[in-house]
């Protein structure tokens, strides 16, 4: 592995946990909740917001033209909240290790321009991140190249000097395939080796 000079952490599943099945079947009951994501492409809904488009009006008219989902989208407007959390703690503490050791720290992450402000009030650890990407805002999502090349672009970092971690193995793979370092995030003390076998933590601070 290269010198890394920047540390770029994915959000959902890496930071804050995305599963958004389980507070459905909280809320509706898992029978609902498996016609419900069977019957309507929930992943690509979110692909939309977050290559850009609007979050509560997508929704909404989302909504009206499919009724017979109208209340489960609707959860996804209103409850925004709850079904992205809670944070994965270890992997905030791995970031503000980082930042202690003065290694800058970066957010890339697909996600909406508009919901990405209320996770931010709600997970204040987001602000503390030196630069960030979000793909709502940038108009264009992972795996798409062209989103690792506006990191580089946009840093300065050359991408032999990046490390990155996401928790899908299509960012990755093109993530790799620009020359950045990678890791698969599988567990936060997964995640804890890597930067420590990368020389930028000790044993003690990844903990």
């Amino acid at each position: 592995m290269s010198q890394i000079e920047a540390v770029v952490f994915d959000i959902g599943n890496v930071l804050i946990e995305w599963q958004p099945e389980r507070h459905y079947d909280r809320l509706v009951g898992p029978a609902r909740r498996q016609a419900f994501f069977e019957a309507f492409d929930f992943h690509g809904l979110m692909n939309r917001i977050d290559e850009g488009a609007p979050f509560g009006p997508t929704i909404t008219a989302t909504a009206e033209a499919h009724p017979d989902w109208a209340t489960e989208l609707c959860i996804l407007r209103d409850n925004w909240g709850d079904l992205a959390q809670p944070e994965i703690s270890h992997s905030v503490r791995l970031m503000r290790a980082l930042k202690a050791r003065g290694v800058p720290v970066f957010i890339l992450s697909n996600f909406g321009a508009e919901n990405f402000p209320e996770s931010e009030a709600q997970f204040p650890f987001l602000r503390e991140f030196d630069r960030h990407y979000i793909s709502g805002r940038m108009g264009m999502r992972k795996p798409d190249p062209a989103i690792y090349r506006a990191v580089e672009e946009d840093s300065g970092v050359a991408p032999n000097t990046l490390l990155f971690a996401d928790d899908r193995h299509e960012n990755i793979d093109a993530a790799r395939a620009r020359g950045w370092n990678v890791h698969l995030f599988e567990t936060p003390t997964g995640w804890a080796n890597c930067l420590v076998d990368a020389g930028l933590l000790s044993r003690e601070e990844a903990l």
